[in-house]
């Protein structure tokens, strides 16, 4: 059961941002909330990586990492069914985004009261998603 103390109790969650100051706001924002956080991968790279692993159930992710964009990244999950956020300074209307009009996208820097409310809302229409894929 979820409770307003710990709104992400158990919810295992991969973080890709390139800024390292932002991944740790991220970091603490989501263990705050009750999220496990399984990694934090700082480039495209450790993101591929670890895009077939079966430890996280959902997503936040930087769209521009460093000179690449974190599409490759996305149509893994997205092939996978693994639903994310994007967490991107580019404006929602931003052509690049387009393909990803059915996710949620926050603006960044986004507080911790609206990155928490999109992954509630994600994953109150799947409670099965909250644990890892294991």
């Amino acid at each position: 059961m979820v409770n307003d103390n710990s709104p992400l109790d158990g919810l295992t969650v991969l973080v890709v941002e390139d800024d390292l100051l932002l991944a740790m706001d991220l970091e603490a924002a989501l263990v705050e909330a009750g999220a496990i956080v399984v990694d934090v991968c700082r480039t495209l790279d450790h993101a591929m990586m670890r895009g077939e692993a079966d430890d996280f159930a959902v997503a936040v992710l930087d769209f521009s990492l460093g000179p690449d964009p974190v599409t490759p990244f996305a149509r893994r999950l997205a092939r996978r069914g693994i639903p994310f956020i994007l967490h991107t300074g580019m404006l929602c209307g931003e052509p690049s985004l387009l393909e990803w009009k059915d996710y949620p996208v926050l603006e960044k820097p986004a507080s911790s009261h609206r990155l928490v409310s999109a992954l509630k809302s994600m994953t109150a229409r799947d409670p099965g998603q909250r644990k890892s894929r294991r």
